[in-house]
């Protein structure tokens, strides 16, 4: 069993004939650095729009631009503290030099596991503020740029989890925002009139540094294998044993994105392997 991160190659990436899929228009992608957000720039950029990541790590950042550029693609990286509105408001400006701003990917994220009894109150607020706070914030600063576009269309996805469906214990917080993000999508969703649309996407467990550096520690603390632990533990639930690439889930963000989701309006897309409605 393969539990490391896959590459990305360009052949795995959802690619979709759609007339507003152009260099004029951007695509802000959080959490840019790594995993997801990395793979959803990559696939932004493969679907010719002009992704702007946003992500505090620089080095990693920098990777990804690179990344897309070798692909042949567009891509602005602004080194971006999502705890910080300053920080939060220069990149929205930024990315409305480079086009028009139509798509929102909200991806960035951070885990903590611990009991609600015994949660440190300050692993909490960076929880909320990175994970929940920043979109609302992105959501707030983007969509009047979307109203502004010629046709007054816009595109917010939020990355949400088997968590905005279920809970885990042990990890409230982590729940608590990815049912927030389910809530922030309708919210935007039914004010958006049809135009701006909204809508979260649900996985189970992605391979990402998130999910994978989990791994060790959980194999340890059982005393069984790392590959027992995603199987196992992770995989439990699931009717499809193995974890999601970051790449898969960064084509639902395309797909919603996209002309062929257009009564996508406040839903949530639920690839979970059965996890959640199964048994």
């Amino acid at each position: 069993m393969d539990i490391s991160e896959p590459k990305i190659n360009r052949e795995e990436i959802l690619v979709l004939q759609d007339n507003d899929f152009t260099s004029r228009h951007v695509c802000i992608v959080s959490g840019a650095g790594t995993g997801i957000g990395r793979a959803t720039a990559m696939a932004a950029a493969a679907n010719n729009l002009i992704a702007v990541g946003l992500d505090i790590n620089e080095e990693e950042g920098r990777k990804t631009e690179q990344m897309v550029r070798e692909m042949g693609g567009q891509m602005l990286f602004i080194r971006t503290d999502l705890t910080k509105d300053d920080e939060i408001e220069r990149a929205v400006q930024a990315a409305s030099q480079q086009g028009r701003i139509r798509y929102v990917a909200n991806i960035a994220g951070i885990q903590h596991i611990d009991a609600v009894e015994d949660f440190p109150m300050e692993k909490y607020d960076l929880m909320m503020r990175i994970m929940l706070r920043a979109p609302f914030l992105i959501s707030k600063l983007t969509i009047p740029h979307m109203k502004q576009n010629p046709d007054g269309v816009g595109v917010i996805g939020n990355m949400a989890s088997v968590h905005a469906h279920i809970t885990t214990i042990r990890k409230p917080v982590y729940n608590i925002t990815k049912f927030g993000l389910r809530a922030l999508s309708q919210s935007i969703a039914a004010e958006g009139a049809g135009k701006i649309r909204s809508f979260s996407v649900s996985t189970g467990f992605v391979k990402t540094p998130l999910a994978l550096n989990q791994i060790p520690a959980q194999a340890k603390q059982r005393g069984i294998t790392p590959e027992e632990v995603v199987r196992d533990v992770m995989m439990g639930g699931s009717r499809v044993k193995e974890m999601m690439s970051p790449i898969e889930v960064a084509n639902l963000f395309i797909f919603g994105f996209s002309r062929f989701a257009r009564y996508l309006v406040g839903g949530d897309l639920l690839f979970d392997g059965g996890m959640v409605l199964t048994y």
